[in-house]
């Protein structure tokens, strides 16, 4: 799987749909839900259920990041399913703090 800026993929396993903002620095298997994600266009494989560990949910319009890899991922569908690459989890990123209009 070639994660690219602005590539378009969803979950396997939960309605989640998910654009890749900046990519991982080495490649790597971007998963949710405990399954592999495929491409927006793809057919969603049948039978498919959420893992237990796996089940924290995205939200929609928050991104999601790894430092180790740098790789930053916008969700822009919630699902069932938490994000994972390589097996780590993706951690929701924070809002930037915008500076005080004093």
């Amino acid at each position: 799987m070639e994660l690219k800026p602005g590539s378009r993929w969803k979950s396997a396993v939960c309605d989640g749909e998910f654009v890749v903002v900046r990519p991982p620095k080495g490649g790597g298997e971007l998963s949710c839900g405990g399954a592999p994600v495929v491409p927006h266009a793809a057919e969603k494989p049948a039978g498919g259920a959420v893992a237990a560990d796996q089940a924290g949910g995205t939200q929609l319009g928050k991104r999601y990041t790894d430092e180790e890899s740098g790789v930053v991922i916008l969700a822009s569908k919630g699902g069932a399913g938490s994000l994972a690459l390589d097996g780590r989890p993706l951690a929701m990123q924070d809002a930037k703090k915008l500076p005080a209009s004093d």
